[in-house]
């Protein structure tokens, strides 16, 4: 029986971070609705400073977001999932429970809808909320024996062909042992959370949050044989590139790098994870029936044609 995310009364949160995707419409507005009603609560409101500057907010407290991680007791970000990600990223290290207020398309991570947002917002911050909590993936790339680069996804990491360019090849091992070599268009490693995303597009499994593992998807692979396949969130995966031209590595969509021939790629559970929370009575299920459209079923005007 797979572990049920965690709906015991939650502390009351007293110094809030928000944070709003730039270039959305009607951004500002809900941003202020929420600091000002906050404020009237008795809380204290913190503004990303990237945010301060995109909205032109004035009258409240701005931070770095590093000054964010170490004062707020919980941040409420306001846009979509990959608004979500870049955030979400970067605060795991400070263990800050987010809370995503939906101004997206999909809405997997952000399920605060804005027509319910104030009441919502209020009765989670004051501790009648869900608290889940999601892995994230550590990435390390090494050239010639030195790290060129290191970060997190909380998605996927991605391994990819250049635009234009033929097939890649990697040599895949999976805690020390040998797994395939693989020519294809890249490779998706993904956690739970991201199993929703990409890999999902690409023909891979869809994870429930609680299952302990990772999602290893091909993309396009030349040997029709080579499926998916979910590995225990304690492997280490390590990829080699053995050859193709402009071969790129992505993290979450937004961290980008170029690979070369022999450069390879760590990929491991993080030690840090990010914690959700969500509307009381919220389940994933639900989550999936709304955005995947699972309980539509065709009209009987439709079968008839």
């Amino acid at each position: 029986m797979l572990p049920t995310p965690h709906s015991a009364p939650l502390p009351r949160f007293q110094t809030i971070a928000i944070f709003g995707k730039h270039m959305a419409g009607g951004t500002a507005q809900s941003l202020l609705q929420i600091a000002e009603c906050l404020v009237t609560t008795g809380r204290r409101v913190l503004f990303e400073s990237e945010t301060v500057q995109n909205f032109s907010i004035t009258g409240f407290e701005s931070m770095s977001l590093r000054d964010i991680g170490e004062t707020a007791d919980a941040a409420i970000i306001v846009g979509g999932d990959g608004t979500m990600l870049g955030i979400a990223r970067q605060l795991a290290p400070f263990d800050v429970p987010l809370i995503g207020v939906n101004q997206g398309r999909l809405g997997f991570m952000t399920d605060v809808s804005l027509d319910r947002m104030m009441p919502m917002l209020q009765e989670m911050l004051n501790g009648s909320a869900v608290s889940e909590h999601r892995s994230l993936l550590e990435g390390v790339i090494v050239r010639a024996g030195s790290v060129m680069h290191h970060t997190l996804a909380l998605n996927d990491v991605v391994l990819s062909r250049g635009s234009g360019s033929g097939m890649i090849e990697l040599h895949v091992e999976v805690d020390g042992n040998f797994m395939y070599n693989q020519r294809s268009d890249g490779l998706i490693v993904a956690t739970p959370t991201g199993s929703t995303a990409y890999s999902l597009s690409a023909g891979g499994p869809i994870l429930q949050p609680s299952v302990k593992g990772f999602a290893m998807v091909p993309i396009a692979p030349h040997a029709l044989s080579n499926r998916p396949i979910v590995v225990p969130d304690s492997s280490e995966i390590v990829i080699e590139v053995m050859g193709g031209r402009e071969a790129n590595i992505n993290f979450d969509m937004q961290s980008v790098a170029r690979l070369q021939n022999n450069d390879r790629i760590t990929i491991k559970r993080s030690e840090h994870v990010v914690t959700f929370l969500h509307p009381q009575g919220w389940n994933y299920y639900d989550t999936l029936r709304e955005k995947l459209h699972w309980n539509e079923y065709p009209s009987a005007e439709g079968r008839l044609k």
